[in-house]
């Protein structure tokens, strides 16, 4: 059973996303604050965070930030009254793996945990699919049509990071310091360097394609 982490100050919401939960089958871990929760995953193994950005004490963002110090892979649902770009990108910004705005539809909340759940599985196993075409991590190769193809690091990552989430959109930024580090002095046009070669070798492939959000960023879709 998925061990699901609810940040949410609003104790009745806070209920309710327990008890939706519980009825799909996860096992629900209740908190009110970013503190409780980073305090419970010290004491359970978390497959996934459903958190609300306004907190008191630790806020959304900030608890984002510091689970992504020490865990680059466990899915973080991120939950706001605020439906401004501005919040949007300051949550992707901070490692947020997904956004939805209250009030929130708890079935459709259902479907985006099941889906970054099978995506964290993916990843968990080094091996990624997206239509007939498949991404090994160990290998860095990207095999489709029974043409295998090996990328250098640089460009896996990207491609991997993009196709991870078909339509998600990712700024500059964000891409830079996941893959670069965030120390990293390289500037974040080599990001367009790196997606314009990716755009020629992958030209013909039928699974995915990625496109430029303009003054956004990117994203991968599926053909």
């Amino acid at each position: 059973m998925f061990n699901i982490l609810v940040a949410e100050d609003d104790t009745e919401l806070n209920l309710l996303f327990c008890t939706v939960l519980r009825k799909n089958g996860y096992n629900p871990l209740p908190a009110l604050d970013g503190v409780e929760a980073l305090r419970l995953m010290e004491q359970s193994y978390i497959d996934l965070i459903i958190s609300d950005i306004m907190m008191p004490h630790m806020d959304g963002f900030a608890l984002t930030e510091a689970v992504r110090q020490t865990d680059k892979l466990t899915p973080v649902l991120l939950i706001t009254a605020k439906e401004s770009f501005g919040d949007k990108q300051k949550g992707f910004l901070s490692g947020a793996d997904d956004y939805m705005v209250k009030p929130v539809d708890v079935d459709e909340m259902i479907l985006r945990v099941g889906a970054l759940l099978r995506r964290a599985k993916g990843i968990s196993e080094h091996k990624q699919i997206i239509g007939g075409t498949v991404l090994d991590y160990d290998s860095l190769t990207v095999t489709a049509e029974q043409k295998e193809t090996v990328l250098p690091q640089k460009e896996f990552f990207l491609l991997y990071k993009l196709t991870a989430n078909p339509g998600h959109i990712y700024t500059r930024q964000q891409l830079m310091d996941e893959i670069w580090g965030m120390e990293s002095e390289t500037e974040a046009r080599t990001v367009d360097v790196h997606i314009n070669r990716l755009r020629d070798r992958f030209r013909e492939n039928k699974d995915f394609e990625i496109i430029t959000v303009r003054g956004l960023g990117y994203k991968a879709v599926k053909r």
